[in-house]
């Protein structure tokens, strides 16, 4: 599994919107919406803020591990 599942599944499974998500990465619903299907690659700075949102190590949101 590769981090762009893992950060729609992670959002879905916390009930949260496209929008809020955005919200605190700072960034556009839209643009967001373009890290989840994969149109752009997610920076940094925004794969630190998810692994806090959704407090998981950025190995399992890169799928590099299964353990959160």
């Amino acid at each position: 599994m590769d981090y762009i599942r893992r950060i729609k599944d992670l959002r879905e499974d916390s009930d949260y919107t496209q929008e809020y998500v955005a919200h605190i990465l700072g960034t556009s619903q839209t643009m967001y919406a373009r890290y989840e299907r994969g149109a752009n690659e997610l920076p940094i700075r925004h794969l630190i803020s998810l692994c806090r949102l959704y407090h998981v190590s950025s190995d399992y949101l890169l799928g590099l591990s299964d353990k959160k």
